[in-house]
């Protein structure tokens, strides 16, 4: 077994993949032509998202819906890099919503926290040096 995809249900899932190219920079794996779903090229493992359409109607028992108020949902996305200052502040450019500013942890990783166009939570993080 192995660990495939992340998806995300959103209420528009090409304007969503948009914000992650721009906000990220990841390029679009694909949309499928309904655009009820569509992938970003991250490696390994895909980030995907599905229209809330396609999640009612995969989910008899119903599901909540992400939304941009209130508390986000307790999940979140974590993208590493190097450069945290750039990358954080080219998402807000992109239209992300800062959450937790970006902070030094006591063990030297610098961390902060976006909100997407969907109220999904994002960490930003520098790699974590040294072992425990």
């Amino acid at each position: 077994m192995r660990y495939a995809y992340t998806i995300y249900y959103v209420a528009d899932v090409t304007t969503t993949i948009m914000f992650y190219e721009r906000a990220f920079g990841f390029s679009r794996k694909f949309i499928t032509p309904e655009g009820d779903y569509g992938e970003l090229d991250t490696g390994a493992t895909a980030l995907a998202f599905a229209s809330v359409k396609l999640g009612k109607s995969n989910f008899k028992k119903g599901f909540s819906p992400l939304t941009p108020k209130g508390s986000p949902a307790g999940v979140e996305i974590a993208f590493v890099s190097d450069d945290i200052a750039t990358e954080f502040q080219r998402a807000v450019d992109a239209g992300a919503t800062i959450y937790e500013p970006v902070v030094t942890k006591p063990w030297g990783q610098q961390v902060g926290y976006l909100r997407d166009l969907n109220g999904i939570l994002i960490e930003i993080c520098t790699p974590v040096k040294g072992g425990a």
